[in-house]
C-alpha cells in the first residue's frame, strides 16, 4: 500500500449495477475487505453510487500509512506543503461543475448550495491554508533573568515557543457538507505538517474521495492523506483508538462526540469537537424585523436546516413578538420546496428517510407539549425524496424539547421574554452554546448582551460569518476552536525552546 496510486481513477459507478469506490490508502485504491453498501440520493431515492465498507484491519493500515508518512511529510519545507494545497484548489476548481453535480446527489444539496458553499468553500479553504503554511510557527517569549541557584548558574534566558505539528490526525466529518467540512479539517492539518485518515460521513462519502483523488494529484505523497468509510460504528471507532492516531478532529452530535472524547482521554489524545447547536436569537423590541426574519429563515433555506449554526431558538421581546412571528410564517410559507436540481428550489430534502422520521417526530412532541403550530408541520407532497416543510412554532415554553434539543431540521421554536436580563437567561438556558444572535437597533446594548451570552460566536445583526474568526463552542458544542489562523493552532502543539543567553 505505499506505492503511489493512479492520480485519477474513473469516479463512483452511477446506479445498482456500476463499479463499487475503493478506498485510498497509502496512495492506492484498495477494494474494501467488506464489499459495498448504496448511497442514496435524497431526492430521489436512487442510487448514486457504492462506497466501500473498510474493515477495521484497513482502518488500521491507513493509520500506519498515516504514521509512515508523518515524519517525511512533517519536515516537507512549508513552500513545498503550500504548493500541494494550492494546486489542489486549482483542480478542485477545475472539476467544480462535476464535484458539484456529485455532492447535490450525495447530500440533497440546491445547485447554489452544492457549487458555492460545498465545493466552493472546499477550494478556497485549501486556497486559504496553502498561505497559512507560510504564516510564522514562532513566537517570541521575553527573556528572563535567573539567579543562580540549584538549577544551575545565573543568567539570562531566551526562550521561543514553536508550533509543531500533532501527528496523525483523525478527521471524522459530518453529512451536511461533503466538500467544506473535509476541507477545513484536512487543509489545516496538512498545512501544519501532519498527516491523516478521513472517515467521511456514511450517508456522502464519494465526494471525500474525489477530494483525495484531488490532492494525490495535486502531489501529496502516499499516506499523507488516507480515506476510509462505513456504515457501522466499528470503522470510526477503530479510527478514533488506533495507537498510532495522535488527534481526532469530529463533526457531529454531541452524544457521538461525548463517546469519542472518552476514548481520547484513555490515550490521552488530542481533540477538536465541533458538536451540537440550538442558536438563540435574541430579537429586542427595537430590532430591524425584516433583517430578523431573512437571519432566522436561513434555518429553513439553508441546508433545510441541517447546520449546527442556525438560530433555531427564537427569543422574541413581547412588544414585537406578534409581528416576528408573523412575518417568519411568511416567510417559511413563500420558500419552494422540492427538487434541488430545480433552480426554483430554496429547501431540498433531509438527508435521509430515518433522519426525515426524526424530524417528524420531534414535530409531533411539540404539539403535544403544548407548541402552537403556525406554519408547516406537514409532510410536503412529493413522489419521491425525503422532504421536511418549513416549520414554525410559536408560544413555546423553555422545557419544550422543541426549544431544548437539536432537531437538526427546518424548524423553528419562538418564545417570548419581557426585559433584557429575561432575554440573557433564556438565551444561556441551554446544554448548548455554539452561535447565539442578536437583532438590536441599539448597538451598545447588543455588544453589552454579547458579553453575557455563553456561547462560542454572537452574531450582531447578522447570521454572517468572519471566516478568519474563531469558530467553536461553550459547554456540550465542542471543544476548540478552528478557522483562519486558529485552525493551524489546533492542530499543532506548543514547545517551548530555551537557551541562555
Amino acid at each position: 500500500m505505499n506505492g503511489r496510486g493512479p492520480a485519477r481513477r474513473p469516479g463512483p459507478g452511477r446506479g445498482a449495477g456500476g463499479p463499487g469506490q475503493p478506498l485510498f490508502i497509502g496512495g492506492a485504491w484498495v477494494e474494501p475487505d467488506d464489499g459495498y453498501y448504496d448511497v442514496i440520493d435524497p431526492a430521489t431515492e436512487e442510487t448514486v453510487g457504492h462506497a466501500p465498507e473498510a474493515s477495521p484491519s484497513q482502518v488500521a493500515a491507513a493509520v500506519d500509512a498515516a504514521r509512515d508518512a508523518f515524519g517525511t511529510w512533517s519536515r516537507t519545507a512549508p513552500e513545498e506543503r503550500a504548493a500541494v494545497l494550492d494546486r489542489t484548489a486549482r483542480i478542485i476548481r477545475r472539476e467544480l461543475a462535476g464535484y458539484a453535480e456529485l455532492a447535490q446527489a450525495e447530500s440533497g444539496a440546491t445547485t447554489r448550495t452544492a457549487r458555492a458553499l460545498q465545493v466552493g468553500v472546499s477550494a478556497a479553504r485549501f486556497a486559504r491554508y496553502a498561505r497559512g503554511a507560510l504564516e510564522p510557527v514562532e513566537t517570541a517569549v521575553p527573556p528572563q533573568i535567573n539567579e543562580a541557584g540549584p538549577m544551575g548558574g545565573g543568567g539570562v534566558f531566551g526562550a521561543v515557543a514553536v508550533r509543531r505539528p500533532v501527528g496523525v490526525v483523525t478527521c471524522i466529518t459530518s453529512y451536511n457538507n461533503p466538500w467544506a467540512n473535509p476541507a477545513g479539517k484536512v487543509a489545516p492539518a496538512l498545512a501544519m505538517g501532519n498527516t491523516v485518515v478521513v472517515k467521511p460521513a456514511p450517508q456522502d462519502p464519494l465526494s471525500v474521495y474525489r477530494m483525495a483523488e484531488a490532492l494525490a494529484e495535486a502531489g501529496a505523497p502516499p499516506g499523507v492523506v488516507n480515506v476510509v468509510s462505513g456504515t457501522r460504528p466499528e470503522t470510526g471507532a477503530a479510527a478514533v483508538a488506533a495507537d498510532g492516531v495522535d488527534m481526532v478532529s469530529f463533526t457531529g452530535s454531541t452524544a457521538v462526540g461525548q463517546r469519542i472524547a472518552q476514548e481520547c482521554g484513555r490515550g490521552m489524545k488530542r481533540q477538536l469537537m465541533e458538536l451540537g447547536g440550538k442558536g438563540a436569537a435574541l430579537v429586542f423590541d427595537d430590532a430591524d424585523l425584516a433583517s430578523a426574519v431573512a437571519g432566522i429563515g436561513t434555518t429553513f433555506s439553508f441546508y433545510s436546516g441541517q447546520i449546527c449554526t442556525a438560530p433555531t431558538r427564537v427569543i422574541a421581546q413581547r412588544g414585537i413578538y406578534e409581528r416576528l412571528v408573523a412575518g417568519l410564517a411568511r416567510y417559511a410559507g413563500r420558500l419552494p420546496v422540492g427538487d434541488p436540481r430545480d433552480p426554483a428550489t430554496v429547501v431540498g430534502p433531509v438527508i435521509s428517510a430515518a433522519h426525515r422520521d426524526r424530524v417528524e417526530a420531534h414535530l409531533a412532541l411539540a404539539v403535544k407539549e403544548g407548541a402552537h403550530l403556525v406554519a408547516g408541520g406537514e409532510r410536503p407532497e412529493a413522489e419521491r425524496g425525503f422532504y421536511v416543510a418549513p416549520t414554525l412554532f410559536a408560544e413555546c415554553a423553555p422545557g419544550m424539547r422543541v426549544v431544548r434539543e437539536e432537531i437538526f431540521g427546518p424548524v423553528v421554536a419562538v418564545l417570548p421574554f419581557d426585559d433584557e436580563e429575561e432575554g440573557i437567561a433564556l438565551a444561556n438556558d441551554s446544554d448548548y452554546g455554539l452561535l447565539d444572535y442578536i437583532w438590536s437597533g441599539d448597538v451598545a446594548r447588543a455588544f453589552r448582551v454579547a458579553g453575557r451570552l455563553r456561547a462560542g460566536g454572537v452574531g450582531i445583526n447578522t447570521v454572517g460569518r468572519n471566516m478568519e474568526a474563531p469558530f467553536g463552542g461553550f459547554k456540550r458544542s465542542g471543544v476548540g476552536r478552528d478557522v483562519g489562523s486558529y485552525a493551524l493552532h489546533a492542530y499543532s502543539e506548543l514547545q517551548a525552546v530555551v537557551w541562555p543567553g
